[in-house]
């Protein structure tokens, strides 16, 4: 590749991100709908084998796909929404006991002054933004109402997902031929191989690790509500949500739990062991069978990486960037493994130096 080709290529790359920029508040339902039809491309191609057209098997995934969604929507989503109006009522007493108790102790060991928290202002802070969560609805359709071009984006937000995502699942293959025949002819044997370890990092970790976050946070409420936790279903998806890193759901989720367990229930040992006992299996589950078989070692993804990726795009892009993050920091890594690879063969690395032969004594 010439010079001019590469510095083609990176103006290329700095349009394309700020075209990006420039269109974030429209990418969103068209990024969405790339993400479903890149998730259900596989089941389309597996039932397409089993003899089903095209069209035919794309319709059967995206109907799927949409029922789960309208059962989150219908059943999860309303248990949630009573499960802030029950948080919002819990922060407040939790502060409470750390003004009154905990937080005394600490300041009485480490010589801190008396303002030192300034606990009642965090507490007024938070009554104020939790206290009327249970007219979050309401809110929101209030502050959407209140301009008619909020309510036209949002309703062609919500229409343009299933649409984009059913057309994008339905064409996909015609897409990729036409991309891979748009390649210059030379590279398209390395490109083809880079998009592959690409799409195999990327595969793996949407697919198994998505699949790995719901069945945990299933897991983890599904537990914690037959205890008799009353923040159980917002607890379990929460760590669900945070198993995104390794580890990171079950440290927030039991830490989150004992804590809403001692103020639920007070010190009562089975209960706390219950906890204990549930997130330990969901643990047990995600090393020895989820993660093995939805994920494997394929993604290679550091979990400082993961972290630094998800709030770098959401700090450059916002949604579209959080969206993105994950997907882009897996094509870095395979980019750089290669350039890693690279450097290794050449001129610039070289050769370690041979030893010096030993000095023979007269």
């Amino acid at each position: 590749m010439t010079v001019a080709n590469r510095w083609l290529w990176l103006a290329g790359l700095v349009l394309l991100g700020w075209l990006i920029a420039q269109l974030q508040p429209i990418l969103s339902p068209f990024l969405l709908g790339f993400l479903i039809a890149y998730l259900g491309d596989p089941l389309a191609d597996w039932l397409e084998a089993k003899g089903l057209g095209r069209t035919w098997a794309v319709t059967l995934v995206f109907g799927v796909f949409t029922l789960f969604m309208l059962v989150a929507l219908l059943v999860v989503l309303p248990l949630l929404g009573r499960q802030l109006v029950k948080l919002a009522e819990f922060l407040p007493q939790l502060l409470d006991w750390l003004q009154s108790q905990g937080l005394p102790w600490v300041q009485s060991q480490l010589g801190l002054a008396d303002d030192f928290w300034q606990l009642d202002q965090l507490k007024k802070t938070l009554v104020n933004h939790l206290g009327d969560a249970s007219g979050l609805m309401k809110n929101l359709l209030k502050a959407a109402s209140s301009s008619g071009m909020a309510v036209m984006l949002m309703m062609a937000n919500l229409v343009l997902v299933p649409v984009v995502s059913f057309y994008l699942l339905r064409d996909w293959d015609d897409v990729m031929a036409r991309l891979r025949s748009l390649l210059p002819r030379r590279q398209e044997g390395v490109i083809v191989a880079l998009a592959g370890e690409c799409h195999e990092v990327i595969g793996a970790f949407l697919r198994g690790q998505l699949l790995v976050m719901l069945a945990l946070g299933t897991v983890y409420a599904l537990g914690l509500m037959l205890l008799g936790l009353d923040l159980g279903l917002l607890i379990g998806m929460l760590a669900g949500l945070a198993s995104i890193v390794p580890y990171m759901g079950f440290a927030v989720g039991i830490v989150a739990a004992l804590v809403a367990t001692l103020f639920q229930f007070g010190v009562d040992p089975y209960m706390l062991l219950g906890v204990v006992a549930v997130f330990s299996v969901g643990q047990m589950l995600e090393g020895m069978l989820l993660t093995p078989l939805l994920v494997g070692d394929r993604i290679g993804l550091h979990p400082v990486a993961v972290i630094f990726a998800i709030m770098a795009g959401g700090q450059l892009f916002g949604f579209v960037g959080v969206l993105l993050a994950l997907p882009v920091a897996a094509v870095i890594m395979v980019l750089l493994r290669h350039v890693h690879d690279l450097y290794k063969l050449s001129d610039l690395y070289g050769k370690p130096a041979e030893p010096a032969p030993p000095s023979q004594e007269s």
